[in-house]
């Protein structure tokens, strides 16, 4: 039987004439899709706005683009209406989205900035002479993240659990608010925009969100201040970073579709899943997060034992509106 999956990692294929996603050779280099949605970029004025790639070099974000085949934009587009729709809408409709959706959609940015990452290296490579110098684990994550992304153009199902989360959040922020932030190394997302923000995980079978199920308790159903979800994607950005696994999945390829399963996270060294959690590095994290309030690394950490915090107060509790600075 034919394999259904495309996978661009065998030769490294990131050029402008085979479509991203099913590998199909495009009549022209034309056919291309925006990694940002245009009503997005349109929405927020992003379409000139700089674009950092992890060499430093800047690029606008309409010049971030993928080649893509019109059946396959067909298929993106079903996809980017109805989050279009819902964001349009606010909290309540892209909560009410399945995580598949907001799968695709989320990937296909994601995925989009690291086919663009790699183009410059490839390009790099060839102006310098040298080998291009691709971390195998990356390609590991990378090859995996886009081989669940062909759900888009293949039939496939994910069985016991999802490879990845996706979590909506209601905050209080302006209704001109966009701020977008990603670490491809990791695989995690992050978008605070209107009145809800999202934090995905792409490739680690919902363990981040296990570790923090207690802090996820507490704000569940609470309307969040943006500091307290700045909060939030600190600790999911800095145990994205603490998580030591490298997921193996397998792919079972049937007429009807293609079952992907995650191979467990435990191996034989019994080693935990996430290394030691650093208060001094979680607060840099944390710094960083927090830089549109100005609070600096000597305040965050001041009490080792007990790091600041806008989620929680000494005893616990939810911390009310009234105990966060203003936004």
């Amino acid at each position: 039987m034919a394999t259904k999956l495309y996978n661009p990692f065998v030769d490294f294929k990131f050029d402008n004439k085979t479509c991203f996603l099913t590998g199909v050779t495009l009549d022209s280099e034309e056919e291309r899709i925006q990694v940002f949605p245009v009503w997005m970029m349109r929405s927020f004025d992003l379409e000139d706005k700089p674009f950092k790639l992890l060499d430093e070099s800047m690029i606008t974000y309409k010049k971030l683009q993928l080649p893509c085949s019109i059946a396959a934009a067909a298929k993106i587009e079903e996809v980017e209406t109805a989050v279009e729709t819902a964001m349009k809408t606010g909290y309540d409709a892209v909560n009410a989205l399945d995580q598949i959706t907001l799968f695709h959609w989320v990937s296909k940015i994601l995925y989009g900035v690291v086919f663009n990452e790699i183009q410059v290296g490839i390009k790099q490579a060839v102006r310098t002479g040298e080998e291009m110098n691709f971390s195998q684990a990356l390609v590991h994550k990378f090859r995996n993240l886009h081989a669940m992304m062909q759900s888009l153009s293949v039939p496939m199902e994910f069985e016991h659990r999802n490879p990845f989360t996706i979590q909506v959040f209601p905050v209080d922020s302006t209704e001109d608010t966009f701020l977008y932030r990603d670490e491809i190394n990791t695989l995690i997302f992050s978008l605070r925009m209107k009145d809800f923000a999202i934090i995905a995980t792409l490739q680690d079978n919902g363990t981040n969100a296990i570790y923090h199920e207690d802090i996820l308790a507490k704000v569940a159903d609470k309307k969040l201040h943006p500091i307290q979800f700045e909060e939030i994607c600190a600790r999911y950005f800095y145990s994205a970073y603490l998580f030591n696994r490298l997921p193996e999945y397998t792919y079972m390829e049937t007429p009807k579709a293609v079952f992907v399963e995650p191979m467990p996270l435990n191996d034989w060294t019994l080693k935990p899943i996430f290394d030691n959690w650093t208060v001094k590095t979680y607060g840099q994290v944390l710094e960083n997060f927090w830089k549109p309030w100005g609070y600096l690394l000597f305040e965050i950490i001041k009490d080792p034992e007990n790091p600041m915090s806008f989620l929680t107060g000494e005893n616990g509790e939810f911390k009310t509106v009234d105990d966060l600075p203003k936004a």
